[in-house]
């Protein structure tokens, strides 16, 4: 799996996507872009298909974040430790939802963190926040894009 956070902006103007689930599982609840690594995929791979697939978005950047997200999995009975990364959007991209959601928003980070359901969520928001809007990113954590 791979969690990936869209982005807006910089600094007290950032925003964040968050999608509204319209399929069984999770349904109704605020996220952001995730899904499972196909056979052959390297994370990042992943995680550029899934926001393609999710949000019709492509970025002009994309960062790992050096955050996973973990969390115990009831319906598998496992634990997974899912990679995040950060992805850039252009000012003017506009989102072409899939049927896996029903709605977006645009929300500021205080805004997004009183959405989410999960305290990993929320783990990450305030590391993103903390990492990606209040000061610049490593360059190391840059991936190239093809």
């Amino acid at each position: 799996m791979v969690s990936v956070l869209a982005l807006k902006g910089g600094g007290a103007r950032a925003r964040v996507l968050l999608l509204r689930r319209a399929g069984g599982h999770l349904h109704g609840v605020w996220t952001y872009v995730a899904g499972h690594v196909e056979a052959g995929e390297t994370g990042w791979q992943a995680a550029l298909r899934e926001l393609a697939e999710e949000t019709g978005l492509t970025p002009v950047a994309l960062y790992a974040t050096g955050f996973c997200e973990a969390f115990y999995d009831a319906r598998e009975d496992r634990i997974a430790v899912v990679p995040a990364f950060v992805a850039t959007i252009a000012p003017d991209a506009e989102v072409r939802l899939n049927g896996e959601h029903a709605a977006f928003r645009w929300l500021s980070f205080d805004e997004a963190l009183a959405e989410l359901p999960f305290g990993s969520q929320r783990d990450l928001f305030t590391h993103v926040r903390r990492e990606f809007i209040e000061r610049q990113p490593s360059p190391y954590l840059r991936i190239g894009l093809p």
